[in-house]
């Protein structure tokens, strides 16, 4: 099969273009050349900007890929070009999305007030409110103000090519550009006694997955013809609360401290978290294992040694940067902990 990526040289790209080149698939991928990382010899590489995607066209009509997959469609104006320049050359789009679409979203960050149930399934209710970073100071890496996923799976599953879309959970390993462990991992190299975290902080559950296990659902909705018009969810099986996924980390590095939970009174005023944290953030992703027989191929322990090891000698070049917000200073931390330890 001609396989055509959109965006496949960042994170969960490479691992996606080894596994379609190691089962036996032409793969091509459309990119900025910005970006330097390890393909396969045998990979076509086509350079260009998507916003020229349209100027394109007389070359992917010569190239005649059966299946496009898009990493990086982030607007609505993304999907419509994507949809008019493969219109009539690929027999279908596959789209990766985001689990920020739905409603939790934005009880989560306390946009709404009504609670929802989880995990949630991929027909929970979306978001009513579009394009949820406008409005915010600060925005996820690389993303634009007019982002909005709901719109981009709109016009893909409303289009006459035939769409499948994957939507992702918060997703970590090698070249995770958020570096999702890299403030719990330096505390345990720090040698501290004990992590110190909110209660409502300690008990949250988010869902996860690793890079290699999303790449692998995402090669398995690309060459599967009964993904065609389907929605699905990747994510782990085990939704694990911060605390625990804390632990399991120091678990695989040796780490001989622990983390301590303090009721939320307990924290500075100024590390208090404007999210409500009683709105988990979890998917039910029992579609894709029984439609496309998906399941990890790296078990969760391994997933996390690896991403560890990677992050060791890739720590990021601005830490600061990547400091999650309801860790404490050392000096404030030592301060509560004096009163428990």
């Amino acid at each position: 099969m001609k396989i055509l990526i959109i965006g496949g040289t960042n994170f969960i790209g490479p691992p996606l273009v080894h596994q379609l080149v190691a089962i036996g698939h032409e793969v091509s991928i459309f990119h900025r050349g910005t970006t330097t990382t390890n393909l396969p010899l045998n990979v076509h590489k086509i350079l260009g900007d998507r916003s020229h995607l349209w100027e394109m066209r007389s070359q992917f009509q010569q190239l005649a890929p059966q299946v496009v997959v898009d990493m990086v469609a982030y607007t609505e104006q993304d999907a419509l070009t994507l949809m008019n320049t493969f219109k009539g050359i690929a027999r279908r789009i596959v789209v990766i999305s985001s689990i920020d679409v739905y409603r939790a979203y934005d009880v989560l960050w306390g946009k709404e007030s009504d609670v929802i149930p989880v995990p949630l399934t991929e027909d929970s209710p979306l978001r009513q409110q579009l394009c949820p970073y406008r409005e915010m100071s600060s925005r996820p890496l690389n993303v634009p103000v007019e982002y909005e996923k709901i719109l981009v799976e709109r016009v893909v599953m409303a289009g006459d090519l035939p769409g499948t879309i994957l939507r992702l959970p918060m997703v970590y390993g090698s070249r995770d550009i958020l570096h999702r462990l890299y403030a719990y991992i330096q505390r345990m190299d720090d040698n501290r006694p004990a992590i110190v975290l909110s209660e409502s902080i300690a008990r949250w559950r988010g869902s996860y997955g690793y890079v290699e296990n999303i790449a692998y659902a995402i090669a398995l909705a690309v060459i599967n013809q009964n993904a065609t018009g389907r929605i699905y969810h990747v994510a782990d099986v085990a939704a694990l609360t911060e605390a625990e996924r804390i632990t399991r980390v120091g678990e695989i590095v040796g780490w001989q401290g622990k983390v301590v939970v303090v009721p939320n009174s307990q924290l500075p005023q100024d590390r208090k978290l404007s999210l409500n944290l009683e709105q988990h953030w979890v998917v039910n992703s029992t579609r894709i294992r029984q439609e496309l027989g998906y399941q990890e191929i790296v078990p969760l322990d391994e997933a996390l040694a690896r991403t560890i090891a990677w992050q060791k000698t890739h720590p990021p070049q601005e830490p600061q940067q990547f400091a999650m917000p309801w860790l404490l200073d050392y000096s404030t931390e030592d301060v509560i902990l004096g009163g428990i330890l």
